[in-house]
């Protein structure tokens, strides 16, 4: 019998690239162990994608930034945040990048897809993620598919990130066999600093990022197989200790993570102002 396809998204081939054990506690243990409390910066994030996804959805002559202030209160998520004057200052931020970003972009364009789900097979994965925006563009050789990703954490970024990505590679290489078109340009969309990063990408490099992600996917099959078969656990999914064990959802439950000192639910937008 063939093997069976490995069905993965982007954040469950990152969580084993971060550390096996967090995939474990994420995707392996049932019942799934206890999650700490709601990060202030996810909320912040889901809420700046959801405003935009929002902001497509509605017609090209009411893409306006003064729609925005209804759009972001529409979808607001205010988990994880110290106070209620943290959670203000927080949503002024999101709303100055929100409106710093549109007024950028043309209200008349439609991209191919917005929180846009694509999917494709290879001969090990079952692959399927959902893009913030697929945009339509003119190529050397006509219509092109670019990948479009926002960022609203509190690094900027460089080419090295979008070259470096495999989530975006991934996409472009299922948005190719989705909309039957090249799909190469990858970009960051930095919001807090209003910058964009990008990177060209070739069949080869593409191509590397997949075969990257297969030999993701047959470490993890290999390492549940072992555990079916009654190995230990914490052997075939190993814990990888350091800086991002502060910022896990699973850090009380791992006793790598609890030696790592904890942070806030808000640490990561303690550094917005008002008028950031």
């Amino acid at each position: 019998m063939p093997e069976r396809l490995f069905v993965c998204t982007p954040s469950k081939l990152g969580a084993f690239a971060d550390c096996a054990r967090r995939y474990r506690y994420s995707y392996v243990d049932r019942p799934t162990p206890a999650k700490g409390p709601p990060w202030a910066h996810n909320s912040l994030g889901a809420s700046v994608h959801t405003a935009l996804k929002n902001w497509y959805g509605v017609p090209a002559d009411s893409r306006d930034p003064e729609a925005l202030p209804k759009l972001l209160k529409a979808t607001w998520v205010r988990e994880g945040y110290r106070d209620v004057d943290q959670e203000r200052t927080a949503y002024r931020a999101a709303l100055r990048w929100l409106e710093t970003y549109v007024n950028g972009l043309d209200p008349a364009d439609e991209p191919l897809g917005v929180e846009r789900v694509v999917a494709t097979k290879t001969a090990v994965l079952a692959f399927n993620g959902r893009a913030d925006r697929i945009d339509s563009r003119r190529g050397p050789d006509g219509p092109e598919a670019v990948i479009v990703d926002y960022k609203t954490g509190r690094s900027g970024l460089d080419a090295d990130d979008a070259r470096g990505s495999q989530a975006l590679a991934l996409y472009a290489y299922a948005a190719q066999r989705v909309f039957r078109r090249p799909s190469y340009r990858v970009e960051l969309h930095h919001l807090p600093t209003a910058t964009v990063v990008t990177h060209e990408h070739t069949e080869e490099s593409l191509a590397r990022q997949v075969s990257r992600a297969e030999d993701t996917a047959r470490d993890i099959m290999a390492a549940e197989k072992a555990v079916a078969a009654g190995a230990d656990p914490d052997v075939e999914f190993p814990t990888s200790p350091g800086a991002l064990c502060s910022w896990c959802d699973f850090r009380k439950t791992c006793p790598a993570g609890q030696e790592v000192p904890a942070k806030d639910p808000w640490t990561a937008v303690e550094h917005l102002t008002p008028t950031a």
